[in-house]
Order: C-alpha cells, then sequence, then structure tokens
C-alpha cells in the first residue's frame, strides 16, 4: 500500500485564493494525473446546510476548483464503507454515499473519522511535476508525526512549514499578505 503524500503551498504561491496557503492529501496519482484535496480551507456551512438527508452538521471544507459543485470525502472507515478507494493503509477516500449517511446519521462516524469536501483538486499529466519543480509546492512522502484530522485547519499550514526550519520559519509567522506585515 502506498503512503500518504502531502502537499504543502510554498510561500511562492502568492495571491492564488485556490492554493495560496493550502495543504492538499494527495488521493490518486497515475501517468494520466493527480487528483488532491485541500485539507485545511474550511467553509463557512455544514454538510447538513447542504443535502437533505444528513441531521449532523459536519463541516465542509474546500477541495479544489475543479467539480465544486460536488460532494467528495476521505474517511478512516473502509470496513464499514464499501466501495472506498485506498490512500494508504489507513485513509480512504469515497465509497458507497448511502453507508455514509447512515454512519453520520447514527453518529457513528465523527468528525475525526471522515472530512467532506467540495470539489477536488487536480493536475493532468506532468503538470504537478512542473509546477513541484518552479518551487510551487513542497512534498511530504513520510507520513506525517501528527493526526491531521484533530489538527485545527487554520494552523495546519504553519505548522507545517514551520516542521521544515530554516527561511520557512520567517514565512510561517508572515501575514497572509506580506505587505500587511
Amino acid at each position: 500500500m502506498k503512503s500518504s503524500k502531502f502537499l504543502v503551498a510554498s510561500p511562492a504561491i502568492f495571491g492564488d485564493h485556490h492554493f495560496q496557503r493550502s495543504v492538499i492529501l494527495l488521493t490518486e496519482e497515475k501517468d494520466s494525473g493527480t487528483v488532491g484535496f485541500i485539507i485545511n480551507k474550511k467553509m463557512e456551512y455544514a454538510l447538513d446546510d447542504l443535502m437533505e438527508g444528513i441531521d449532523t452538521p459536519f463541516p465542509l471544507f474546500y477541495g479544489g476548483p475543479v467539480e465544486p459543485d460536488n460532494l467528495f470525502y476521505i474517511h478512516r472507515a473502509a470496513d464499514r464503507i464499501p466501495k472506498s478507494i485506498p490512500i494508504d493503509d489507513t485513509w480512504f477516500w469515497c465509497g458507497d454515499f448511502k453507508a455514509v449517511q447512515q454512519l453520520v446519521n447514527s453518529k457513528q462516524l465523527t468528525q475525526t473519522d471522515i472530512r467532506f469536501f467540495l470539489g477536488y483538486s487536480g493536475w493532468s499529466a506532468r503538470q504537478l511535476e512542473d509546477e513541484h519543480e518552479s518551487n510551487s509546492w513542497l512534498v511530504f512522502k513520510k507520513k506525517l508525526a501528527f493526526d491531521w484530522m484533530i489538527t485545527p485547519p487554520k494552523t495546519l499550514w504553519k505548522k507545517l512549514i514551520q516542521s521544515i526550519g530554516g527561511n520557512y520559519i520567517l514565512w510561517a509567522n508572515a501575514p497572509e499578505n506580506p505587505i500587511h506585515n
């Protein structure tokens, strides 16, 4: 089983409201392209605000600019959600939504078990490699030393940037718009 890869937006991504200060969990890497979800951009409304049949107010996250009207989810409940797609040995994405709905409504899934996204982030063949070569993304290939589901979304980017050290510590503490410094 492959291990999770996280993309962390470098400070070079400035002014791009989709990706500036984003942390992306990659879910699928193929020769034809790559799919991932921005895991640190919480939206103002909850899942039950948008979907009938959901009784629990799970937060929604902005997953990316591709298909922003479609719902996706990352979870660690493959044993209870048929047709789940593995990301690594712990995390899965998508699967049977009727099962998700039943598990959410019966409170068998908590906010640390599943995260919901509107849209996803996608790259065509070689596009992500080109962006990485232009220093847009920092790649964390190893399993992270913390649980990204319980780290507050607003602090996730800063925490990862600080972990790199060096000049990145300055960027971690800079305001989102350096002009406001």
